[in-house]
């Protein structure tokens, strides 16, 4: 056994609790993907793995020789490549060796590693960090960098067990293709927590972390994916079923009880059509109404359990799988010119050259769908603000038909982080809708009256999502251009289902900058500006 996970259970310091029991084992070679929801505690789950966390029950093994790969939001920006790497210690004592230090304490330090900058260089090149010294700061890098810097610690410390959590996260094109080449022939035990569908389905098993649960899938994430249709699918008819049975048992009760009262009606117009004393009369009377009330007490009961087994479906069902997001077309035709840039370029104030390496030249029809690729700083995103106007070529020109867009990019900046999820949503409301239509919207979007007033800077980065589109179908006012600038990241796999089946429907026009290959081939790009 490699990694054994026991009876663990992790408790937020508010008391919350993110998970509880979980129990699983890894053995030596499997590679497996840990996917879930945004807040289901899997990188928790990895931080208990590696030690960064102390679990609040429960036990962790694993072999001395593991190495962590983590999500990085800052927290290293204090620490030098050798520090974040944690090879700084065997490197100041190679060098107090090679200076004449022959303290026994230093040798015991560098513990025989002699080849320890030689190989840490070596890992930096082949990840195409060989500019980069190991004495740089981390806050000095990009993100991209950062992340390459944690995968070329990988060939520096050459572990048994790697934990990576989001590894393609910041990277370019090529360093994802590098990355799935690493993946592809590894033969190393990985445990991989990603929302990267072309990274996953490198990954030949898969476990789902839900509702305190783990489920395994013996397959990549389309093996899951199917897997997870059939198993909804089922659901949905059994909860479809239950929901017959509960109209059926209500319907039997009401036909029930009225053929009872009519009894109940002849038989006491029998009873005083015979004469019989009141006494009598009122002790039929008195078992009528008890046999009416053990019918209906059956039937009560038995619905009761049916909506006890329907409620328990319903819980089970995800429900995101219920959201459909669909916008009406664009009132422009087909093949429209939005955009002619002829010669364009640019130069930021502060620059010493031009942005892009060369003069750019293209044309954005209505219907496209335009891919805009390049390595970070290329100019992707200076180029999108181009195309809006936000900036003015230094060199070139550029022209714009008259069309309306939406500028969707990762952080979801057309939500407003000062105020409450309601107060956005009204925002939008330029129809007027009534109050009641309004929060109709927002329960269709899975934002019930209990989070109304919460802040929209709490936030996830899928709930900025669905609060985004919430807001456009109560503005119902389709955009002819969407600009998607790396929509994709920092959602989970759910939500990246809900915007890919959104962009699908969506019959305008696309531009968008994204380093996800499964999201640009399923909302079908089908053109590339080369940057």
């Amino acid at each position: 056994m490699c990694i054994h996970i026991q009876q663990v259970s992790y408790i937020h310091p508010d008391k919350e609790v993110l998970f509880e029991n979980l129990t699983f084992s890894i053995n030596k070679g499997q590679k497996i993907a840990l996917i879930g929801n945004n807040g289901s505690g899997k990188s928790t789950l990895l931080q208990i793995i590696a030690e960064r966390l102390q679990p609040s029950s429960g036990s962790v093994s694993h072999p001395d020789h593991l190495y962590y790969i983590p999500q990085h939001f800052g927290q290293y920006n204090t620490l030098n490549i050798a520090q974040a790497l944690q090879i700084d210690a065997k490197l100041e004592a190679l060098h107090a060796i090679l200076n004449g230090n022959v303290e026994p304490a230093v040798f015991e330090t560098l513990n025989d590693d002699w080849t320890i900058e030689e190989r840490s260089l070596a890992a930096l090149e082949s990840w195409g960090l060989g500019h980069l010294s190991l004495s740089q700061s981390m806050q000095q890098l990009s993100g991209g960098e950062k992340t390459r810097i944690f995968l070329a610690g990988i060939a520096i410390h050459n572990p048994s067990v790697i934990l990576m959590d989001e590894p393609s996260n910041h990277l370019d094109l090529t360093s994802r293709k590098t990355l799935y080449d690493w993946i592809s022939k590894c033969k190393m035990t990985l445990l991989v927590v990603s929302h990267d569908r072309s990274l996953l389905n490198l990954l030949p098993e898969t476990c789902e972390l839900e509702r305190s649960q783990l489920t395994y899938y013996s397959g990549n994430y389309e093996f899951y994916k199917e897997q997870r249709a059939i198993r909804q699918n089922a659901l949905l008819q059994s909860l479809e079923n239950k929901e017959k049975e509960l109209r059926q048992i209500r319907k039997l009760a009401r036909e029930t009880a009225e053929r009872k009262e009519k009894q109940n009606i002849r038989g006491e117009k029998a009873s005083q059509q015979k004469g019989l004393p009141r006494i009598l009369m009122g002790k039929r009377k008195d078992n009528a109404d008890k046999s009416t009330s053990k019918l209906a007490s059956i039937h009560t009961e038995k619905a009761d359990k049916l909506m006890g087994e329907r409620n328990q479906l319903r819980s089970s069902l995800s429900p995101l799988s219920e959201l459909k997001t669909n916008f009406e077309s664009s009132s422009l035709h087909t093949g429209k010119i939005l955009i002619n840039a002829e010669n364009i370029n640019f130069r930021y104030p502060e620059g010493n050259c031009n942005l892009l390496e060369s003069p750019l030249t293209f044309q954005l029809r209505s219907g496209d769908r335009i891919h805009i690729t390049g390595k970070n700083g290329s100019g992707k995103t200076t180029l999108l603000k181009l195309v809006t106007g936000e900036l003015i070529p230094t060199t070139g020109r550029i022209e714009r038909a008259e069309f309306s867009y939406v500028y969707l990019n990762q952080e979801y900046s057309i939500i407003q982080n000062e105020l409450t999820i309601l107060q956005q949503a009204e925002t939008f409301n330029n129809r007027h809708l009534p109050d009641h239509e309004l929060k109709v919207i927002l329960n269709r979007y899975l934002f019930p009256a209990t989070v109304w007033e919460k802040p929209c800077s709490k936030l996830s980065g899928g709930e900025k999502m669905r609060l985004a589109f919430c807001c456009l179908m109560i503005a119902n006012n389709t955009p002819d251009l969407f600009i998607l600038d790396e929509p994709t990241n920092n959602l989970d796999i759910r939500n990246i289902e809900i915007i890919t089946s959104t962009i699908q429907s969506y019959s305008g026009t696309i531009l968008i900058v994204s380093h996800d290959e499964a999201f640009r081939k399923e909302i079908g790009v089908n053109q590339r500006i080369n940057l």
